[in-house]
Parts: structure tokens; sequence; C-alpha cells
């Protein structure tokens, strides 16, 4: 017996990660085969996003003071700060290395994009200041942490394919969208009650001092529970911070869980797909759009 060839689709879909789904139908199938005789043209720019996106890790698990990363001991956990450090800035030069080899517009989008990842990065560190809404200031920061790397894949597409330069915008635009989107669900997937599927310790961010959108809804709420339960969240955050066992806050994360706030989140991320997929429009109809209007509802989808 033998076995039977695996669909194009199935093995891109493999190859990058992606759902199954994304390339459903015998045209997708086609546009997969297309993509695939392509790809080794395209991977040196994939590869220095990725890169940077690596590097950008390293960097904030040493900052967050994260122990674990994708169900694993963070870099610095095991080789301590400094080398974390250092094997970001390494990774970083080494996608600019690669980024050159594609000319000068292929490293002004690196470089556009290094800098909204490090003032992301600057931003959500000093935090928001007098006179800013904490809730549009953490969209700013996720759209420039995360929305930024997947508005240059997107965006780079355009660029080193040579389609038209009209679909670059709504391209940049869909990307930046789909990384808030992202951004909103993985504070959703933070505080689930199951580390065994998302790999991280439930409530992650908000032990280390980090900032989420289900706190920052609770902070907004005027009710007395969300006030009590938003205060109980800051003193367990002040006290481990001060050396105190993290679990002291198992029970008000609980909490926050099946509050409202975090189904508020939820939607909200879900809205930013919608908005992300409605950005597609200029695009014609046909298997690119429809691969990455599936694209965005898989990443909606996602439960790690």
């Amino acid at each position: 017996m033998t076995s039977s060839p695996i669909a194009p689709g199935s093995r891109l879909a493999s190859r990058l990660g992606f759902s199954d789904r994304v390339f459903i139908g015998p045209a997708a199938r086609k546009v997969a085969r297309a993509i695939e005789d392509g790809l080794e043209l395209v991977e040196t720019g994939a590869k220095a996003l990725e890169i940077t996106h690596l590097g950008s890790l390293y960097h904030d698990d040493v900052m967050d003071g994260a122990d674990r990363r994708r169900g694993v001991p963070a870099a610095h956990a095991v080789w301590g700060n400094n080398i974390a450090i250092l094997t970001g800035d390494i990774l970083f030069s080494r996608a600019s290395q690669l980024m050159s080899r594609l000319g000068e517009r292929a490293i002004r989008l690196q470089a556009d994009t290094f800098e909204r990842l490090v003032l992301g990065q600057m931003h959500e560190t000093l935090g928001p200041q007098p006179g800013d809404d904490p809730i549009a200031f953490y969209i700013q920061v996720l759209a420039d942490k995360t929305g930024s790397l997947i508005a240059a894949a997107t965006q780079g597409g355009v660029i080193f394919s040579n389609a038209p330069t009209e679909f670059e915008e709504p391209l940049r635009v869909y990307g930046e969208k789909i990384g808030v989107a992202f951004q909103l669900l993985d504070d959703v997937i933070d505080l689930s009650a199951k580390p065994e599927e998302t790999g991280k310790v439930p409530g992650t961010d908000l032990r280390a001092g980090v900032p989420t959108m289900p706190y920052l809804l609770l902070k907004a709420e005027p009710d007395d529970a969300a006030v009590d339960l938003a205060a109980r969240i800051d003193d367990g955050v002040a006290l481990i911070a001060d050396g105190a066992d993290p679990a002291i806050l198992d029970g008000p994360l609980d909490e926050l869980r099946d509050h409202r706030v975090t189904q508020k989140t939820l939607e909200l991320a879900h809205a930013w797909t919608r908005d992300a997929v409605d950005a597609l429009a200029p695009l014609p109809r046909g298997t690119v759009r429809e691969a990455l209007t599936r694209f965005a509802e898989t990443l909606a989808e996602r439960s790690s």
C-alpha cells in the first residue's frame, strides 16, 4: 500500500505553520503550488523578519522577567540576562545582514520596523503619561511592538513581488491590525487555566506587573466589585515585586479570567480581526484575498 501524496495546500500550510483552511479548494491549491515554487525567492526577507522577532523576544523576556517562553525556560533563565541581551543583539544584526541583500528598500523597511519595535517597548516601559488614555496607549504599544512586524511582512510581500503599489498600504494596515488582534487574544490566553495548552503560567504578564487589556478594562469599570478586584491585583503585584510568592495572585486572576472584561477583550480581538479583513477590500477578489481572510480567521480562533 502506498501513501497518498500530500496536497500542495496542506504541505505549504504545514511548512508555514498555518491551518489547512488557508488553502481550501482547487483554485487555492493552485495558488499554493505557485507559492511553493517561488518560496525560496522570498524566504531571505521572511527569515530576516522572523529573526528580528526572535531577537525582540529575547529582550522582552529579560525586561518582563518572564521565565518561560513557548513552554520552555526563557533564554535568560538558562544563560543569564547578559547573554540573552547580547544574543538578541546578534540576531538583530544578522537580520540586517539578510535584508541588505535585498537592496535599499528592504533595508529601509527593516530599519523602520526596528524603530517601531524599540519605541513600542520604550513606551511600554515608561507607561502612559498624564493625559494619556491607558487603553488607547496600550493599543498603540501593541501596534508598534507586534503590529509593525506583521505589517512589515505583508507590506514586504507587495514590495518584493513587484505587485501594484496601490496594494502596499492596504496590506500594511491588514498586517498591523492582525498584530493588535493577535496580542489582544494573547491577553485572554494569558489568563487561561490550562497552562498545558498555552505553555505559560496563567497570568504571567500581570504577575510581572505588565498591564494587559482585561486589567485595563477592569480599571475602567466603575462598580465597587471591579474596583476591589483591581485593588487586590495591584496589591498582589506590589507584594510579588517585593519578593512574595507569585501564587498570591492565583485567586484574583481566576476572578479576572471569569470577569466580563475578559470576554470584552475577546470581542475586541475579534473586532480588530474583522477590521483587518475589511482592510483587504482594495485587493481583487480571488484566492489571495481569500487566503489572507482565512489566515486572519485562523489566528482569531487560536487557543495558545
